[in-house]
């Protein structure tokens, strides 16, 4: 198993190799690394998987047009948001309703490597997958147990946002600050917020010690940060919005690697034996904001969990009594 997981490592590794462009080179800050710190944002919608009505990778500038209208409709629809009457007004937005840009293409998904765009899921998985995306589409919530605050998922509560790796939602407005020093790269997240200090290093810390954002180290091939995260709370396996699967034996690799003066190309590979048949590549880009970070708040979490737990307590004593 170890000499798998050492093969596995290094399949990711060579997948998950950027492809920049030939004429362009990041400028280098004050302690000659290349220069990424600044703000990075993303606003657009980004399927994670090629859809059967859309196996193309690219599209073109007017396709992409009618093609996110229509994605962005059908998430207006999600059961999920039904008590969130704006979300259906906000996904009619015009303004909303592009597909991401890569290096000039208007891309339809995240995933590249496998081609045929889909995470290669086991049998199973990919059974548990579309039973959670069923829910979405018919009911409030995924499967999360209702046991105790301690089992509910930490971005319920933004313990985490939108800045655990790997970083998957692209769909609203999420900037990513990233500053950096010869000992650390430090990436904020304003959803969240997400604060990540990843040291410049070789070696993991004790197992005992990952937080909500996982075990993360870093370190620079050519122009491209490369980020290692091991250790992810088992409670966060599954993510919504995009569905997928990140358990707590996951290594996620990210690469940021700037491909132009305001285009910051985002990839990362997520490895996982037990949850996908080998390892898989997806990638986005950021784009240079011209605003700060600011605050953000989340709690609406907070307030309706007394109500989610109370339900589950009344659902077992209507149970009990049959």
């Amino acid at each position: 198993m170890k000499a798998l997981n050492l093969g596995l490592v290094a399949a990711a590794l060579l997948i998950g190799a950027p492809a920049a462009a030939a004429d362009y080179h990041a400028p280098r800050n004050a302690i000659g690394q290349p220069d990424l710190q600044g703000v990075w944002n993303t606003h657009f919608f980004m399927p994670m998987e090629a859809r059967p009505d859309m196996p193309s990778l690219t599209l073109s500038e007017a396709d992409a047009q009618a093609y996110a209208r229509k994605l962005n409709e059908e998430a207006g629809k999600l059961a999920i948001f039904a008590q969130d009457p704006e979300v259906a007004e906000i996904r009619g937005d015009p303004s909303r309703s592009d597909l991401a840009i890569v290096k000039g293409q208007r891309r339809t998904r995240q995933v590249v490597e496998p081609a045929d765009g889909m995470m290669p899921l086991t049998p199973g998985m990919r059974g548990q997958l579309r039973f959670i995306e069923q829910l979405l589409r018919t009911q409030t919530e995924p499967p999360f147990p209702k046991d105790d605050p301690e089992v509910r998922p930490n971005w319920e509560r933004c313990v985490v946002g939108w800045g655990q790796p790997p970083v998957t939602s692209t769909s609203d407005i999420n900037p990513r600050q990233i500053v950096q020093t010869k000992d650390a790269v430090v990436i904020l997240s304003e959803y969240g917020p997400d604060l990540r200090i990843v040291p410049l290093t070789d070696k993991h810390g004790s197992p005992a010690m990952a937080g909500p954002l996982g075990d993360a180290i870093a370190h620079w091939e050519g122009d491209t940060l490369v980020i290692e995260t091991v250790g992810l709370p088992a409670k966060d396996a599954i993510r919504p919005f995009p569905t997928l699967f990140v358990s707590a034996a996951a290594k996620v690799i990210e690469r940021y690697t700037r491909v132009s003066k305001s285009e910051l190309l985002y990839q990362y590979t997520v490895v996982d034996p037990a949850i996908y048949t080998k390892p898989w590549l997806a990638e986005y880009s950021l784009f240079a904001a011209p605003k700060p970070i600011f605050e953000f708040a989340c709690h609406e979490g907070n307030y309706s969990l007394p109500n989610i737990l109370a339900g589950a307590r009344a659902e077992e004593m209507a149970r009990a009594k049959k």
